[in-house]
Order: C-alpha cells, then sequence, then structure tokens
C-alpha cells in the first residue's frame, strides 16, 4: 500500500486541471493567513512539472497571491486579534504566537523574511507583524522578496530536474510521507 504516491498522483492530476491556477491562488492567498501548512508548495511544484515553460510564471501567481494574503494577514493582526484569540487558542496556536512575538523582538522585521521563507507557519508572522505594529512598506517589501525567492527556487528546481525529480518522489514519496508525519508529531509533542 502506498497511500502519499497516490495522493502525490492526485495532486499532479489536479495541477492538470483547467481550474488548478485558481486553485494555486487561493490556496497560497490562504495559506498566509489560515493554513497552517504550505501545500502551495507542492502543487506549484506539480503544475510546474507538468507544464515547465510556465514554472515562472506559477511562481509569480503564487508569490502575488500569497503577499496578499500576508497583507489580510497583517490586518487581522491589527483589527481582529480579539475576534481570533479563540480561534487561535483552539487550534493551540497561541503559543507559537508569543514565539513570533519573541523572535520579532529579537531579529526585527528581517523575521519576516526568514519567515517568508521556510516552513514556519507563515500565517503567525504575517499576523504577529499587525499585532506588533510593523510598518506596511518594509513588511509587504520583505514578504514579496521571501515568497519570491522561495517560489522561484521551486519553479528553478522543477525546471532543472523535473523528470528527475518526478522518478524520485514517484519512488520514494512514501518514505518522505510517513517521515513528515513523525517530524510533525515529533514537532507537536515537542510544542507541548
Amino acid at each position: 500500500m502506498r497511500p502519499f504516491n497516490a495522493l502525490y498522483n492526485k495532486v499532479l492530476e489536479w495541477s492538470s486541471s483547467r481550474y488548478a491556477i485558481v486553485w494555486l491562488g487561493v490556496i497560497s492567498f490562504l495559506e498566509s493567513f489560515i493554513f497552517p501548512y504550505p501545500v502551495q508548495d507542492f502543487l506549484l511544484a506539480s503544475m510546474s512539472l507538468k507544464n515547465i515553460n510556465k514554472a515562472y510564471f506559477f511562481a509569480i501567481f503564487c508569490t502575488i497571491s500569497s503577499v496578499i494574503g500576508a497583507v489580510v494577514g497583517f490586518y487581522i493582526g491589527i483589527y481582529a486579534l480579539e475576534l481570533i484569540m479563540p480561534f487561535l487558542a483552539k487550534m493551540n496556536q497561541l503559543s507559537s504566537l508569543q514565539v513570533a512575538e519573541e523572535w520579532f523582538n529579537k531579529y526585527g522585521v528581517w523575521i519576516i523574511l526568514i519567515a517568508g521563507f521556510s516552513p514556519l507557519p507563515y500565517k503567525i508572522f504575517t499576523i504577529g507583524a499587525g499585532m506588533l505594529s510593523m510598518p506596511l512598506l518594509p513588511f509587504v517589501f520583505l514578504s514579496f522578496i521571501a515568497r519570491s525567492a522561495r517560489y522561484f527556487l521551486i519553479a528553478f528546481l522543477v525546471r532543472k530536474f523535473g523528470k528527475q525529480c518526478d522518478a524520485w518522489l514517484n519512488k520514494y514519496i512514501d518514505r518522505l510521507g510517513y517521515l513528515l508525519i513523525f517530524v510533525v508529531i515529533l514537532g507537536l509533542w515537542y510544542a507541548y
């Protein structure tokens, strides 16, 4: 049984749908202030794999959608924090918000570059930036730099190693999936 291989092939199938670009935009937008994990990376990679000549176009689209979502997260941090606090508490994300505040105090605005490029939950930092009254223009600029670097890296790697990556993923996707589950469980255990 290869559940992750079946899921990988399903994502490849979705990426060739005529609505794939819409889903890429919606998921990239929502990941910046709602979704806990960067699902758009997989969709971007699979869409780029299916249509290598449009890989950089998909990366631009993903970047713009994500930065618009980051601005929404920023304004949630400014105006709607009291409304979302119960939601964050229910999702056990209050400690993440406190960590984000500590990192903002330690690294300043540069944390947006780190969070926007890395697999850290970006939504915590977009909301945190608004909550801590970070200036909007540096926030948007740094978000754009970090997100474009991340998505263009994915597009570049797919363009350069696309068929090899696809063959490698088909072979090892289940091991990677189980490793990811283990890492998430370990992270949750460590956080609590």
